[in-house]
This record gives structure tokens, C-alpha cells and sequence, in this order.
């Protein structure tokens, strides 16, 4: 009897981590792909399995395109949380600030990494080729990103520790190649399916914006 309380408390805990924090708005139904838009490459990267945006195949990028409390998304200043799982030898990330574009990787915007044990050194948690991490976290656990972008400043938690602090300076242009890394390039977010031999699970998808 007691195994069987110990194991629906933990249920109970689970599916309460599930929901929105307070002033967070979840843009992920756990149902479908309602509210989002694949890019026109390798649509079948993407799809949605036990409550989770399961991202595996050849490179594509899902992005945001549905409406925010009524109106288009418009991201500039605020706080996302995604709960993501990293299968082994797996890369993949999410970008903010970026805009739908049908074929390549995303040219606006910056992409926090998801990755923990693919052979790319860039880790969870970092600014990709901006501030990166060395250091992973662990495969097939759920961990939480948390992105917090006010202004020109940039903060990346995973499971509440600090990986990425970096604030863009006043003369910034963009990594070279990637003049597109800018903030304020984009107003939305995106998912990253990054190779046939990736697999990450994304969900648990919300946002709360901040005061510009």
C-alpha cells in the first residue's frame, strides 16, 4: 500500500510540472502541432507522441506562427521554459528571435543549444557559437531551459543553474557568417531537428513577456 501512495504522489508531481507556471502561457496543446509551422524541408522531422514534440530526421525547423493572448506572436522581452529530453548522441535547439523561413538553417536570431553527448563540444544550455558550454547534463532525463531575454541581455538556466549570461554590445553585428544573430532580428521561437541520428523531445512549451 505503501509503494502504491508513493508511486501516485510522485503521478500527482509529474503531472502538476506539466502546467504553466503563474504569468507563463503554454504555446505547446501537447496534442498536435496546432499553432506552429514546419519549414518546407524534411516536414516529416517533426511530430507530436505522448504529450511531446518529438523531433528526429533529416535537418528542419519548426517554428511559431500561432497567435500570443489574441494577437501574432511577438517575443522581444520575455521568459520560455521547455521541458526537453536528449536521446544519446543527440543534438538539437531552440532559437528566439528568429522568423519562419522555409529551407536552411535559421538565418535570424539566436539558438540555445540542446545538446548533451552529440560530438558537437557546444553543450545545453549555451548561446550556440555567441557563449557556449562545455559542460552536458545528462540523456534520457527531462531538464528545463529557461531562456530570459530583457533587452540586449541574454540569461540561459538548465534546472536553475545559470549556464549562459551574455549582454550584446552596443557595436555588435553578428558572429561573422551569422550577421543574423541580432536580437530583435525575429519575434519567435523555433525547434531544431538537427540529423536522422538526433532525438529530442520537446514539451511543456510556455512563455511570459516581459515589460520592454
Amino acid at each position: 500500500m505503501r509503494s502504491v501512495l508513493v508511486l501516485s504522489l510522485v503521478a500527482g508531481s509529474l503531472i502538476a510540472a506539466d502546467k504553466p507556471e503563474k504569468g507563463f502561457k503554454s504555446i505547446f496543446n501537447g496534442k498536435d502541432l496546432t499553432g506552429w509551422t514546419k519549414a518546407k524541408e524534411n516536414e516529416t522531422s517533426f511530430n507530436v507522441q505522448d504529450g511531446a514534440i518529438v523531433a528526429n530526421g533529416k535537418r528542419s525547423h519548426l517554428y511559431y506562427t500561432g497567435p500570443f493572448k489574441g494577437k501574432a506572436p511577438e517575443f522581444k522581452n520575455f521568459e520560455l521554459k521547455v521541458d526537453c529530453m536528449t536521446k544519446p548522441v543527440s543534438n538539437g535547439g531552440i532559437y528566439f528571435h528568429t522568423a519562419y523561413q522555409e529551407l536552411s538553417w535559421p538565418d535570424k536570431g539566436f539558438e540555445v543549444q540542446v545538446n548533451n553527448s552529440h560530438g558537437d563540444w557546444k553543450k545545453t544550455g549555451g548561446l550556440y557559437n555567441v557563449q557556449d558550454n562545455k559542460e552536458p547534463f545528462k540523456d534520457n532525463e527531462w531538464f528545463t531551459e529557461h531562456i530570459i531575454v530583457q533587452g540586449k541581455h541574454v540569461q540561459v538556466f538548465v534546472n536553475g543553474k545559470k549556464v549562459s549570461d551574455w549582454m550584446q554590445p552596443d557595436d555588435w553585428k553578428g558572429p561573422k557568417g551569422n550577421e543574423g544573430r541580432v536580437l530583435g532580428a525575429g519575434a519567435t521561437f523555433a525547434l531544431q531537428a538537427h540529423d536522422p541520428g538526433s532525438t529530442i523531445l520537446y514539451k511543456n512549451i510556455r512563455v511570459k513577456p516581459l515589460k520592454n
